[in-house]
């Protein structure tokens, strides 16, 4: 290890720290949907982990493209730029259209009484929504491009920091520089978005949230469009 890189590592870390944790964007997009379409934990994490995976990814191979060629970090902040504006884009349009149909969901499933008549009892009739637990499986749920949907957004969405103030550094010193502070700025953030999403999803559930359950899909929703403005505005 170049001992003359140290601090650069250190900055790594801590900028993937800090820039995940203080960008909701990050991690609030899993802890909702997993409420709203009750994932496990397990699934939230592989979903984030992936999601994770592929910003990263997506940064650190412009960044090594632009390294080979020698293209201007001024040139790839620019594509940078366009690519998290389209980003930002599509997280507003699907969190506005899960939101219309969260609200679509949710006045359908509202609660309505059924009168039930027994030949040996009593007229009886008693209130449900089919968002209960008996509530069939229909074909929303076999196909559930949801997932495909933050993957595809968050491989748009590149790691602004990473190029500029990261490898363009590095490999002014070595190649194995570029490596290592990549691979720890990768590794940070995605372990900060693993932990917040987790810790976030296993307190959620902890709280007794039936009355809200059938909102779920449209706090989701309102969410997730805040978030895509949040990004828009630079927030």
């Amino acid at each position: 290890m170049h001992n003359s890189l140290i601090p650069l590592y250190i900055t790594a870390a801590t900028i993937g720290f800090v820039h995940t944790l203080f960008g909701p964007d990050h991690y609030l997009p899993f802890v909702m949907m997993s409420q709203a379409r009750k994932w496990s934990l397990v699934k939230t994490g592989t979903i984030t982990f992936l999601c994770g995976l592929g910003h990263v990814m997506s940064s650190v191979i412009l960044g090594a493209v632009g390294i080979i060629f020698g293209i201007a970090v001024m040139k790839l902040k620019a594509f940078e730029a366009a690519q998290g504006n389209l980003a930002g884009w599509a997280l507003i349009a699907f969190g506005f259209t899960y939101l219309i149909w969260g609200i679509h969901k949710a006045i359908k499933n509202k609660p309505h009484s059924h009168l039930h008549i027994h030949l040996d009892s009593q007229p009886h009739s008693h209130f449900h929504s089919h968002a209960d637990k008996h509530a069939h499986v229909h074909g929303e749920e076999k196909a559930n491009i949801t997932p495909w949907v933050l993957f595809t957004i968050f491989v748009l969405g590149p790691c602004e920091p990473l190029i500029p103030i990261l490898m363009y550094p590095a490999v002014k010193s070595s190649v194995s520089g570029v490596i290592i502070v990549a691979a720890i700025f990768s590794a940070v953030t995605i372990a900060t978005m693993l932990s917040v999403v987790l810790i976030l999803s296993f307190g959620i559930n902890l709280v007794p949230l039936k009355r809200v359950e059938r909102y779920s899909h449209v706090i989701a929703g309102a969410t997730i469009l805040v978030c895509g403005i949040a990004v828009q505005m630079g927030l």
